[in-house]
């Protein structure tokens, strides 16, 4: 869990005092966090982190600031001068893949059990969290879900980062919130993979590749040139930017797709399982109705008292 250090005083963290520079220079040439953000090739809410002193910005991020806010070299004088481990307010393991994630030129996913967060309509994301979470705080499922859903504003945009997703059969058969939120999941994934920036594909029961990884995976390509992995484990997250590292696990995810269903072939998968979705909607909807129809006879044969009253006869030929 992340904790923030007390302030004490105007100049407590020079961190800070780092990030209110960059915000008075931004205000200054008249532009927005977006603005500013697409200049840097990265989301809002990272420019919102910089400028809170929550998380160091990137050298040469420092300098395209310096030149395209023209403040003279000022932002990379006092960068230099942040002792960014003793003043930043460290994010926790999961934030730094949103930070991450907000950035990425490309992001290739490797998905086990559930479909991943960018690719997630409000409804599954919502039986998700209500699945691991205490039912009792409405308010946190709502924002979560919230936060979840303004991640893919920028995957969903027109200059949306390339986006590859392999999800494996079990992503798409296990049930989250019912039929009726897996349809809604199922209809959700082929909307969203119709677009030029989102490629998604199903490794089906069955397929085994040379070397299939051990659990869901995340590679991102950094505007710097740089490439991340991560992984998650049951209690934290894994990153590497090791080039030897993200090259190995690369060279296994290009290996994967050669082995799972094609672009086609498993928007038909999909298609098919939204089919079964909505087959298992119905029934169980007609199954509610059903058992309303048997309550509401069995109270129209009860009286008052409690015998029971008989049905009349049917005249024969009625």
């Amino acid at each position: 869990m992340s904790h923030r250090k007390a302030d004490a005083g105007p100049t407590a963290s020079p961190a800070k005092l780092f990030g209110e520079a960059l915000r008075f220079a931004r205000e200054r040439a008249g532009l927005t966090q977006e603005a500013l953000g697409k200049l840097l090739h990265c989301d809002r809410t990272v420019v919102t982190r910089y400028e809170g002193g929550h998380r160091p910005m990137p050298l040469d991020t420092v300098m395209a600031c310096d030149e395209i806010l023209q403040t003279g070299g000022m932002l990379h004088l006092l960068w230099k001068r942040v002792d960014w481990q003793a003043d930043v307010e460290h994010p926790d393991w999961f934030q730094k893949y949103v930070d991450l994630e907000g950035e990425a030129l490309a992001i290739r996913v490797y998905q086990y059990a559930r479909v991943n967060g960018l690719l997630q309509c409000a409804d599954y994301a919502h039986a998700l969290f209500r699945a691991g979470m205490d039912r009792g705080n409405p308010t946190l499922l709502q924002e979560r879900v919230t936060a979840r859903m303004s991640r893919q504003k920028r995957l969903l945009g027109p200059d949306g980062p390339l986006h590859i997703a392999v999800l494996d059969e079990s992503a798409i058969r296990s049930a989250f919130g019912g039929p009726d939120v897996m349809r809604r999941q199922m209809e959700h994934l082929l909307e969203v993979g119709r677009r030029p920036n989102i490629s998604i594909q199903v490794a089906p029961f069955g397929s085994v590749p040379c070397r299939r990884p051990a659990t869901s995976m995340f590679l991102m390509e950094m505007p710097d040139g740089s490439e991340w992995l991560y992984s998650e484990s049951l209690y934290r997250g894994h990153f590497s930017d090791s080039p030897s590292v993200v090259a190995e696990h690369r060279g296994d995810y290009d290996l994967l797709r050669g082995h799972v269903l094609s672009v086609s072939d498993s928007r038909a998968l999909i298609a098919d399982a939204m089919e079964e979705y909505r087959y298992e909607e119905r029934r169980s909807q007609r199954g509610g109705v059903a058992d309303e129809q048997l309550q509401r006879r069995s109270r129209g044969r009860v009286r008052r008292g409690g015998s029971r009253v008989p049905y009349p006869r049917r005249r024969s030929g009625a």
